[in-house]
């Protein structure tokens, strides 16, 4: 499977500030050879020489945060197989119709190994469906990792967020832990997107080369946490890691829990699914 990454400054302002100009003119007109400016007041003349003197000195800085975004793609032919050995003058990317500012980086990242929490929803709401989001989760952890190369951790939320398997490659101790998670309680998705980008991936790993995913599994009703939506989401782009989501909500319509999924993964350039029956969970995966 061919992956590229690429880095880019989703928004910029560049502010052109002639303040400077604008209090040169303002001292020109104060202070002039003039007789009629010669006779102004002391005050007027001291303090038109004050403002050119801070024009001259000093250098007004505006600094404007911008958001930087990793995207992940993948690269196929008209009949589906992987397109490899492509630069990045082979793509063009639109955000919002505009092309971005700047593309920092663009790297092919299957040469990198995989670090991955695996967050899954234990809250009440899912306890209908939780033993088969068990299964699916197990199974896909079984499919995806390298060992000796990858490794992925099992964190389960409901009011809290507890960590029952740390980073490991192995799939028997992954699946383990795994079937340590118990349903039951409120929901605290957000807390449980900051304190897994924040402790595992910017504090454990916050320089280690890596692809960085966050996998939710969860219906997206929040009820309990303490840090907002946009507080979770500049965590994970804090620490460079993508969200995606599969939504556990079997309605077959899309609710407000699917709209959350579906902020949290494209605001870090991933993607949210929505199966439509608890089967196709698996195919989620």
């Amino acid at each position: 499977m061919e992956f590229f990454g690429m880095k880019y400054i989703g928004r910029i302002f560049v502010l052109a500030m002639l303040l400077a100009s604008s209090v040169s003119g303002q001292t020109n007109s104060y202070v002039s050879p003039t007789p009629a400016v010669a006779n102004s007041t002391p005050a007027l003349v001291t303090a038109a020489s004050a403002i050119s003197e801070a024009g001259q000195d000093s250098v007004l800085t505006i600094k404007k945060r911008v958001d930087e975004v990793n995207l992940l793609f993948i690269a196929t032919d008209k009949h589906g197989k992987f397109v490899r050995n492509l630069n990045q003058a082979d793509f063009s990317i639109l955000d919002d119709h505009k092309p971005p500012q700047s593309i920092l980086e663009f790297h092919r990242e299957t040469d990198l190994p995989l670090e991955m929490g695996l967050l899954v929803d234990v809250s009440g709401s899912v306890r209908g469906r939780f033993d088969f989001e068990q299964q699916a989760a197990t199974g896909f952890l079984q499919h995806v990792l390298r060992r000796g190369f990858d490794k992925a951790f099992v964190m389960g939320f409901n009011s809290h967020s507890q960590i029952t398997q740390d980073f490991t490659d192995s799939p028997t101790l992954l699946s383990v832990g795994i079937n340590h998670l118990h349903s039951g309680g409120g929901t605290a998705l957000y807390d449980a997107v900051y304190r897994a980008a924040r402790e595992k991936f910017l504090k454990d790993h916050p320089d280690h080369p890596a692809r960085k995913a966050i996998i939710i599994v969860s219906d997206g009703e929040d009820n309990q946490s303490e840090y907002s939506r946009s507080q979770a989401i500049e965590m994970a782009q804090r620490a460079e890691v993508i969200i995606y989501a599969i939504s556990t909500d079997d309605s077959g319509l899309i609710l407000r829990g699917d709209r959350v999924l579906e902020q949290l993964a494209e605001a870090t350039g991933g993607r949210a699914f929505f199966p439509y029956k608890m089967k196709d969970i698996t195919h989620a995966f």
